[in-house]
Parts: C-alpha cells; sequence; structure tokens
C-alpha cells in the first residue's frame, strides 16, 4: 500500500464558498484505506453516535450530501455521501480499525487539528458581539452570491421566492415581511443588516446545506 501522510488529509480538504472547510466521506473512505463503503459507513454511523453521545447534534458535523452518479451511458443512481467537519473527521478516525497504520496517523492529525480549531473557536468567542456580527455577515454575503450562482445553473428563476423559501425555514413558517415586520424594519431595510450574530450563525449553516 502506498504510504500516507498527513499531508494527504489535507490535499482532500475542502472550503466552500462561505470559507468553511470540510471532507467529503467518499474521498476519506480512499484515504483511510476503506474498499467497500458499506464498512466505511459502519464506521460513519459509529462516529455519529459517538458525537449524539457528547451532547453535540450530528447534523452540525455529518451534512447528508448525497449526488447523482452515472452508472451507464444513460442510468444514474444516488450515491450516499457526508460533508464532514474536521471533528467528525476525528471521530471517524477513533472509531476506525486501529490495525490499519494509516488510522493511527488520522487520530494523531485529526487530534491535532481538532484542538487547533478549538483554539480558534475561543478566539471568536471573546469578540464583542458586533465583531461577530461583522464577521458572520461577511460569510452571509459570500454565501448568498454562491447560492444564487448554483441557484442560476440549476434554472431557479423566481429567486424572490427561492430566498423566502430559506427565510421561512429559518423562522418557523414567517415570509422575508413577516420577519420585517416584526423587527420594525423600514421598506426595503435589508434583514441581514439587521440580524444577530447567532441569526447569521444559522443562515450560514443553512447555506451549508444547500451549496
Amino acid at each position: 500500500m502506498k504510504e500516507i501522510n498527513n499531508k494527504s488529509f489535507e490535499d482532500i480538504k475542502k472550503i466552500d464558498d462561505n470559507g468553511i472547510e470540510y471532507w467529503n466521506a467518499r474521498e476519506l473512505q480512499t484515504v483511510l484505506d476503506y474498499k467497500e463503503w458499506r464498512k466505511f459507513e459502519n464506521v460513519i454511523n459509529k462516529a455519529k453516535k459517538a458525537c449524539k453521545n457528547t451532547g453535540i447534534s450530528e447534523f452540525d458535523h455529518f451534512v447528508g450530501a448525497d449526488k447523482m452518479v452515472q452508472i451507464g451511458s444513460d442510468a444514474k443512481r444516488k450515491q450516499k455521501d457526508y460533508k464532514l467537519t474536521r471533528y467528525a473527521c476525528y471521530l471517524i478516525a477513533q472509531n476506525g480499525d486501529s490495525r490499519k497504520k494509516v488510522i493511527a496517523l488520522a487520530q494523531t492529525y485529526f487530534a491535532v487539528q481538532t484542538r487547533k480549531q478549538e483554539i480558534r473557536e475561543k478566539e471568536y468567542s471573546e469578540l464583542t458581539e458586533d465583531e461577530k456580527r461583522f464577521y458572520q455577515r461577511d460569510l452571509t454575503r459570500k454565501g448568498n452570491y454562491s447560492l444564487n450562482q448554483t441557484a442560476k445553473i440549476v434554472g431557479v428563476k423566481n429567486f424572490d421566492k427561492f430566498h423566502n423559501s430559506g427565510y421561512k425555514g429559518l423562522y418557523n413558517g414567517e415570509t422575508a415581511d413577516d420577519i420585517a415586520k416584526r423587527k420594525g424594519l423600514r421598506y426595503r431595510e435589508d434583514i441581514l443588516d439587521n440580524m444577530g450574530s447567532t441569526e447569521l450563525c444559522q443562515k450560514n449553516y443553512q447555506h451549508l446545506k444547500k451549496v
């Protein structure tokens, strides 16, 4: 087997348009030397259970990313996949086959990198509310741009309706007009400019699931 080093895990890391890093489970499967998806998915399920047992929402770290793949000249089928956070990868490594050398490397790599991420999150937690809101608002602008580009590609025509569905999902059925009225906003005043950092963070997570 080809020697695997820590750089391989960085090589398959992806950054979305919001600046959020993630790993595709199918690619991680290959690097961790699992030949069959069935066996690797068993490891993922153990990792999801470990995540849930710590009181952390598994859906924040194991985001469904199923896609259609070509299996013949005119045939396609759905292929299961996940977008994984660094923490999810760490849990997968912890629940992997410890007899594999690459699993031991993955455990060390993701443990160190997860700790680095925790330090960055601590720095974020020390920001003022205005600083957090400014940071999250910038991510939202990037996310909206990416979402609009993707929507154009798939043929979305009514963007007001498209974005309104996002607000309804985030605010328990409230439309953009409902939210504007509740917040007491003036005509054409941007809702996003009047969100707190927590609301904006939820909006950015919604982008991650859609893109």
